[in-house]
This record gives structure tokens, sequence and C-alpha cells, in this order.
């Protein structure tokens, strides 16, 4: 018995690696990864259940299903009745939510230290168990069409939005929206969502992420006895679409009355921390992000708003956290009394610049400063260590990433900066996104 435990502890120390988020990591039989984060600085833990299943997984004709499984994952087992699970946490004093991506769906909750068995007890139990009837499942289809209506059909921005992703993913699926099409969405079933659960929601095709509060060996304890004896399944392997090259631009204009603040936005299809072939033109690329859009200081802020007078605000916007190839975006809300197209052109000057010269040593040396301190800033918080380490295992990244991203951060120099400018942007075709307030007659 003793050397048994011996050799269980040694596959779960912490690694020499370690720098961020000092997490600690073992794999139950049933092929469930398991990240441990401690943070004793309040009696709080946060629970996280992350499948490695999206919207860009979808079965064509089923967009949405996804997400509508994620509201579904709320409607009860043969141990609880629709929405109990909910009311036990928020009687023991906690939260939750979910969440849905192209590349993952998520599950959280966050209570206090001594109450981690309860709430993942009942995640392991509708990891398999779900029960659905047409009585709770349709009226939730209801929702989810009025939550698009809300926030796309009604919303000018997240109509572009749509537009602009159908247009930057002519063939791959992020061309498909994450809530799906709302002629897709009204033909969902109950056999659909069941469907699905059955083909992805598994322990091999999960990471279980606890933070907070937590001892080691504890985690493992509660995690053999309540996942543990859920069986893994055969998972398909993931079957992406390949983007094929773009051999035009592509401009999307959308008017309406009810937009508040015009803006243009220019977005390049650029690679991920996964695709990209020299995995330093991602980290690169973040450090280029910052230096052009974080805090007053920023290349376009100072420029465009303080010193040009042009805008209220302007940016930009990478994450390098998609499982396929991701995106890039130069941005721009006009001030008040500048025309739409004034601005628009003062922004595709500063990419011309930028495409040309570059950024400087000064700018790089801020954007690393910049990044260094959110990383010590999220240590603190219990959520957001299980946040971040789950994103980057869904896109592929390993702890080891996580664990070296300072080191390789600082490790990038101006001249690879430049390079990835040169690489990325210079004969890109792009898709200009413009929202324009419409009068009303």
């Amino acid at each position: 018995m003793v050397v048994v435990f011996a050799l269980l502890f040694a596959a779960i120390v912490r690694p020499a690696w370690a720098e961020v988020f000092d997490p600690a990591s073992f794999t139950l039989d049933n092929g469930l990864q398991v990240v441990v984060v401690e943070n004793h600085r309040a009696p709080i833990v946060n629970q996280m259940i992350w499948y490695r299943v999206g919207s860009a997984d979808e079965p064509r004709g089923k967009s949405g299903i996804a997400h509508f499984l994620e509201h579904l994952m709320f409607k009860g087992t043969d141990k609880l009745a629709p929405g109990e699970f909910s009311r036990i946490i928020a009687s023991n004093g906690g939260e939750e939510n979910a969440f849905t991506s192209f590349d993952y769906t998520g599950y959280y909750q966050t209570v206090a230290a001594d109450r981690l068995e309860i709430v993942m007890q009942h995640e392991a139990d509708r990891m398999r168990n779900l029960k659905l009837t047409e009585d709770v499942v349709l009226p939730e289809r209801d929702v989810i069409l009025e939550e698009r209506r809300s926030r796309v059909d009604n919303e000018p921005g997240g109509k572009l939005g749509e537009m602009r992703n159908a247009a930057l993913f002519v063939h791959h699926p992020y061309g498909t929206p994450i809530i799906g099409w709302e002629h897709e969405i009204r033909e969902l079933t109950t056999e659909d969502a069941l469907e699905f659960y059955d083909t992805w929601y598994a322990p091999n095709n999960a990471v279980l992420i606890v933070t907070g509060d937590v001892e080691l060996e504890d985690v493992r304890r509660l995690a053999e006895k309540h996942y543990g004896p859920i069986p893994r399944l055969e998972v398909p392997q993931r079957n992406r679409t390949v983007e094929p090259p773009h051999n035009a631009d592509v401009r999307i204009e959308l008017a309406d009355p009810l937009v508040r603040q015009e803006s243009v936005s220019v977005t390049y299809r650029v690679p991920s921390f996964r695709t990209a072939e020299d995995k330093t033109q991602a980290y690169a690329l973040q450090l280029l992000d910052q230096a052009l859009s974080s805090g007053a200081t920023s290349r376009f802020y100072s420029k465009l708003v303080v010193g040009e007078g042009v805008a209220v605000s302007a940016g930009s916007s990478y994450s390098g956290d998609d499982y396929d190839d991701s995106s890039f975006t130069f941005y721009i809300s006009p001030r008040e009394g500048v025309e739409l197209a004034e601005a628009e052109a003062a922004l595709n000057r500063e990419i011309e610049t930028l495409i040309a010269e570059g950024i400087t040593q000064e700018e790089l040396d801020r954007a690393k400063r910049t990044l260094h301190g959110t990383a010590v800033y999220v240590r603190d918080s219990v959520a957001a260590p299980g946040r971040i380490i789950g994103v980057a295992l869904m896109a592929g990244q390993s702890l080891e990433d996580i664990e070296a991203w300072p080191e390789r951060i600082e490790a990038v120099t101006l001249e690879e900066v430049n390079a990835a400018i040169e690489a990325v942007f210079e004969d890109a075709h792009t898709v200009t996104s413009v929202l324009k307030q419409e009068p009303t007659s």
C-alpha cells in the first residue's frame, strides 16, 4: 500500500517548469484530466469542467446544438429534477454558469471550500446521466431563439459580427455563429441534443480544473470517487474543414437607426498558437496587440484618439487561443463631428505605417511589462486561473506552455515581432466591417 501511494503521488507532483499558476495535474483511469491550482487566500473553491467540443464540431445543418445542449444540461438527471442543481448551489451560497465557444463548452461553480464535494457529485452525475423530455427541451429552444433575437437580430453590432465571421471563414465552421442560424435552431430536436451529448460528453473528452482553497490529495480523492466510475467512450476525432486561400478583400457595411456608435474594423485571418508553424509568431502577435491598444500610451490610442483627435476609441484585438486559425482586428470609432470615412482613412494610414515600419523597441518593452503585470494580477484570483488554463488546454496547448509563457514572451525580439507583421499582414486579404448610423425618417 505504501508503494502504491508513493507511485500515485509521484504522478501528480508539480513539475519543475511551473512559473505562473504552479498547477498539479493527474489523469484518472477513464481518461479525465484533472488540474489543481491551490490558492489559500480565502476559503473559496472554483470547479470547472471543460469539454473538447464546441459549435465548430456541430453536424452541418445543426448549428446551435452545442449551445442548446449547454442550456439543457441544467434540466436534470434521474437524481435531480430540472433546475435542482442550480437551487442546491444557490442554497449553499454559491454561483454557477456555463459557456459555449467554437472549440469548447464549459460549466463552473464557485462555492465555499467545504462544499466542493456537493458540486463535484452533481457535475459528475450530469456528465453521463442527463435526462431530456420534450416538455423541457422545446421551451428551452424558445429561450435560445429569444437570446438570439436580443443579442444578434436586434443588435446591429451582432448582425455585422456574424457577417464578418462568415466572410473571414467562408468554408471553415468558424464562419457559423456559435448561437446558430435562426432557421436551424428552430429545427433542433430532443434527439439532436441527446445524440450530440452521447457523442462528445465523456470523461476522456474533458478536463476538470479545481482552483482555490483545496489540497491536492483531497481533490484526487473526490475526483476518483465521483468522476472515476464514469466509463470512457470512443469519442470521434475532430473533423474540421480547412479554410481555402482568400483571393480578394471583402467589405461589409451595415446601416441601422439603432447604431449608437459608428465604427470601422479591418480583420485579417492569422495563425493561432496551435496553427502557427513558427510558435514565436503567435507570441509576437500577442505582444503586437498589446503595443497597439493597451492603455493611453499605446500607439493607436495616442495617435488616433489623443494626437489626431479623430476617434473616441481605436486599437486592435488578437487572441491566439483558437483551435484553428484566429483573427487580428484593427478598429476605430470616430469622434463626434468626424466623418466615418475620415476615421477609416486614418486607421488605414496607421495600418500601412505599421506594415512598412513595424513597432519600436520601446513599444515592445512596454508591451512585455504590461503582459507580465497582468500575469501577476491573475494569480490572486480564484476563478481566473481555471479560465486561462482551460482555454489554453482546449486549444491544444499544454500546462508547460502556460507556465513557460512569461519566459517565451520575454524571449521575443523586436526583429521577430516585425517579421510577424510582414508575414501575416503584408500580402493578406482583409475583411473590412463598417457600422453606420442610418438617420431615422
